[in-house]
């Protein structure tokens, strides 16, 4: 099975340590793991990816700052060729910010499944990008992994299925 693990910020690096780690030991797993270069210098992401052990991106795509619409944009743009080509069976997605938002279209636009972890977090603040980004990722996701009960509690009250593809938690 091949995993593209798409990460872009400084939380993200933290969420994805784990997972690359445990993806690397499985027989037929294979992960390639995406550095959107949301945050972009040695201080943002090189430092966090040396102290997590996370090994180097397989591909960056050196987006760099912008406004929202801009970072999502050239994430989507600079992320389809890498997925028309890689062709994976699932993109890992984790947190709320653009890099994640991004990725999830992007994947679902190509008919690739989404996984996305910490789904379901919720302000109940729509002036917040991030809470966006998380209603619009659950809303494209084929996999939703909660990270607290409430995650699962708002999943429910948005009518996903439970433990199914399309809104499975």
């Amino acid at each position: 099975m091949k995993i593209v693990s798409v990460v872009g910020a400084r939380p993200n690096f933290i969420k994805i340590a784990p997972l690359m780690r445990e993806m690397r030991t499985v027989l037929g797993v294979s992960p390639t793991l995406v550095h959107t270069g949301q945050h972009y210098d040695v201080a943002m992401a090189g430092q966090f990816f040396r102290d997590l052990e996370i090994p180097a991106p397989d591909v960056s795509l050196d987006v760099g700052s912008g406004s929202h619409a801009h970072q999502t944009a050239e994430v989507m743009r600079r992320l389809e060729p890498i997925l028309e080509q890689v062709r994976p069976d699932l993109v890992l997605v984790v947190g709320d910010v653009n890099s994640t938002l991004a990725a999830a279209l992007t994947a679902a636009k190509l008919r690739i499944a989404v996984a996305h972890v910490e789904a379901g977090l919720r302000s109940f603040d729509r002036s917040m990008p991030e809470e966006i980004n998380r209603l619009v990722t659950d809303a494209v996701s084929d996999y939703l992994f909660v990270s607290e009960e409430s995650g699962r509690d708002n999943l429910r009250r948005e009518g996903k299925p439970q433990s199914s593809p399309r809104g499975g938690h």
